[in-house]
């Protein structure tokens, strides 16, 4: 029975990892017809986020992975909540003492600091010295029925011996015992560390399949020292690569956007985001990089996933995400766009002129986002010329010279159409003697306000000739223009 779990802390947005991990959990549950399980460990009281979790659900949701159980979803499933099963671990912490393989631990936080701190100065690796391990049960007795405070350690094995996980990914692994200390798994406040509830909630809920960051290799020996001492079987591990950015350091917000909120909000499609991060760490065993979710499912495999950290491309996800729009139906294309107007200044215009802009600049978008951003020139009076190129080209005097004799030009025609603009353009030709590039770029520049902008009659059609006429008009007015290169 094929069970996974993705379980993460409402301590903040989903990060694009956490999603890598919710990912390849949900395709591996899906190819093997298991089931995916949503729990939400939110036993560090201290760093809850406010609408985390339904942060955690919307976007999973948006990205397409659908949750077998978990918090959410009726049924006979969940909430899958760690805080509201304290009774459960409570009871297994119980067992744990009454086996001798755990102890209580009354040592204050001043000690503790104290001890890191004379082990730091003596090069030493700072962790517990098993002071009260040495207690008998009388003390023991005592300090607790006197309500002092204390937490309940793991006991480590006094005798060395070698903890080895066989992990899908990365083989076998090995960790000594003597590189991890008697472990709290009980706090003080009654509620329980990570590393005890996700081994008793993993065992509990049947999970089959483990898999998390390569942060969390060495934590494996308690871990599995717990499934030792509770008569349990370990189930399979998988430990992921990390997702790198272009230094090869560990992807944070200090390299831009790493939130899928951030990413929805920048307008990504969801299947081109999950389509990109299947392929950090991962391959389908050939050269593809399209694959829809479908495919996904079907080559997905552990066996493919590398050991080695992954670089987060911007500009591979900005390309992928861009053959992702233009692949779009033209339905669903529009029905996205309309939702992207929604949300920005341009929401109250007439949806046919929405829909033609779209039309005209479905080749020329990257992001959802860039829709809203480009439609001041649609619907602006006056749009702004920003693009460093066409500023370039439209200093030079040629540049000028031809919007001048363009705008005499036109006054002979009753209206400017995309029908007698190509007659135009060559009777300035001869006027002027420029040709090529020198003739179409000016014109490109001042009416589409880029230098690789929309093509001219299209634009021409959109808004008519009287506005173009008086873009150019405009153009040739701005200081930055008038003043030359």
């Amino acid at each position: 029975m094929v069970r996974l779990r993705f379980a993460p802390s409402p301590t903040g947005f989903l990060h694009i990892g956490g999603l890598r991990t919710a990912l390849f959990s949900w395709l591996f549950t899906k190819k093997n017809k298991g089931s995916f399980i949503f729990r939400l460990e939110d036993t560090d009281r201290n760093r809850l986020v406010e609408e985390a979790e339904e942060n955690l659900i919307r976007m999973l949701d948006w990205a397409g992975i659908d949750i077998d159980e978990g918090p959410g979803i009726g049924g006979d499933y969940g909430p899958y909540r760690q805080s509201e099963r304290l009774q459960l671990y409570r009871e297994h912490v119980d067992l744990l003492l009454e086996q001798g393989d755990a102890y209580p631990c009354f040592c204050t936080e001043e000690r503790l600091e104290q001890l890191k701190s004379n082990q730091r100065s003596q090069g030493e690796t700072p962790q517990y010295d098993n002071h009260c391990r040495k207690l008998n049960k009388e003390e023991i007795l005592s300090r607790i029925q006197s309500q002092e405070a204390h937490v309940i350690r793991m006991k480590i094995p006094e005798k060395e011996e070698t903890f080895r996980l066989k992990d899908l990914v990365r083989g076998t692994v090995a960790i000594e015992s003597g590189q991890v200390e008697d472990q709290v798994i009980l706090k003080s406040d009654g509620f329980p560390t990570y590393h005890l509830a996700v081994v008793i909630d993993d065992h509990l809920m049947q999970i089959s399949h483990v898999v998390r960051g390569e942060e969390w290799l060495p934590s494996f020996p308690k871990h599995l020292l717990l499934y030792r001492y509770l008569g349990w079987e370990t189930p399979e591990f998988v430990h992921l690569p990390l997702i790198l950015n272009e230094e090869r350091a560990k992807l944070s917000k200090r390299h831009g956007a790493v939130s899928v909120e951030d990413f929805r909000s920048k307008g990504y499609l969801p299947e081109a985001l999950l389509n990109f991060i299947a392929l950090l760490g991962w391959n389908p065993g050939d050269d593809r990089e399209l694959l829809s979710l479908k495919e996904l499912t079907q080559e997905f495999s552990f066996e493919r996933v590398s050991k080695s950290g992954s670089i987060f491309d911007r500009e591979k996800l900005n390309w992928m995400n861009q053959q992702y729009l233009l692949k779009l139906p033209e339905e669903e294309y529009l029905r996205r766009i309309w939702e992207v107007v929604q949300e920005g200044a341009y929401r109250n215009q007439e949806q046919e002129k929405i829909q033609q802009a779209a039309e005209i600049l479905k080749t020329r978008l990257v992001t959802l986002s860039d829709f809203n951003q480009k439609l001041g020139l649609f619907f602006d009076q006056n749009p702004e010329l920003n693009d460093p190129q066409a500023l370039e080209v439209l200093k030079q005097e040629e540049s000028k010279t031809v919007l001048r004799e363009f705008l005499v030009q036109s006054e002979s025609l009753s209206e400017l159409t995309s029908d007698n603009l190509g007659q135009l353009v060559k009777s300035v030709q001869k006027t002027t003697g420029i040709k090529g590039r020198g003739l179409w770029m000016p014109l490109r520049c001042a009416i589409t306000r880029e230098a690789s902008g929309p093509e001219l009659a299209v634009m021409l059609d959109f808004f008519g000739g009287e506005k173009c006429l008086r873009l150019i008009r405009q153009t040739l007015e701005l200081p930055s223009i008038m003043n030359g290169p």
